[in-house]
């Protein structure tokens, strides 16, 4: 399976205290917007988002079709597939995407120490 772009969802309780506290990590600001309280932050290929009250925990992701530059790859599993598979192998999930439509969709599982995993796929 070809899952994507990898990255770690934080969810922080202030937003601009992070910021700069990855930014003194090496990390600079990639997307996002502070007023909307949330920022996707890079170093090299690494990927962190800052998620102020979104959510309560943190929240491994991956983005189906996307590069760590955010830009369209040549070939990827839609995440339709990819969520085929896993239910073909008796993975549980939170969360479903449509399985009739296409383009953008998500699905959520849980590892099995509960950790949450976001598929998420913006093309």
């Amino acid at each position: 399976m070809k899952l994507g772009a990898f990255s770690v969802s934080l969810s922080v309780k202030d937003l601009t205290l992070s910021k700069n506290f990855y930014e003194n990590l090496g990390f600079k600001v990639f997307a996002g917007d502070m007023e909307k309280k949330y920022l996707i932050m890079k170093n090299e290929n690494s990927l962190i988002g800052l998620f102020q009250g979104m959510f309560e925990n943190n929240i491994l992701t991956f983005n189906p079709g996307w590069d760590t530059d955010a830009k369209l790859l040549d070939g990827f599993d839609d995440v339709r597939e990819i969520q085929k598979n896993l239910k073909e192998n008796g993975v549980k999930l939170v969360q479903e995407a449509d399985e009739s439509t296409s383009g953008p969709a998500s699905f959520v599982v849980l590892d099995p120490d509960g950790n949450t995993i976001l598929v998420d796929q913006h093309v």
